[in-house]
């Protein structure tokens, strides 16, 4: 339960981040530009917050290059979706993405429990 909790929280944290670099990179770039370089930029920070807060694990460079797996599927659901929130119903790009974002949660948090975690504790 308290891994479940604390990843909802940095949850928080990466969407915020996110967020916030996807609306200064929006000033400059193309929407979909903005989301691919905000997204990844956020997912660094993500690795490391979830190695010490979540997993309480040591980051590796195994669990680091590893970590972009758990967020393939995070990444094409929310870029799809900001896709089909921006061009299909045209309802703005601005909250498209913390739209699009929350069908992914339940997915990423199991992915990167088993990236994270070693095998016996997962």
């Amino acid at each position: 339960m308290r891994q479940i909790l604390t990843f909802a929280a940095v949850g928080v944290v990466n969407t915020a981040t996110y967020y916030c670099l996807y609306l200064l990179f929006l000033t400059g770039l193309p929407y979909l530009a903005a989301h691919i370089l905000a997204f990844t930029l956020a997912m660094v920070g993500s690795f490391f917050l979830n190695a010490r807060f979540t997993y309480r694990t040591p980051p590796t460079w195994r669990k680091f290059l590893l970590f972009p797996l758990t967020n393939v599927t995070n990444f094409l659901i929310t870029t799809a979706g900001v896709y089909l929130i921006v061009d299909v119903l045209h309802a703005g790009s601005r909250f498209a993405p913390l739209v699009a974002s929350a069908a992914a949660i339940p997915v990423t948090f199991v992915v990167s429990r088993w990236v994270m975690l070693p095998k016996s504790i997962a």
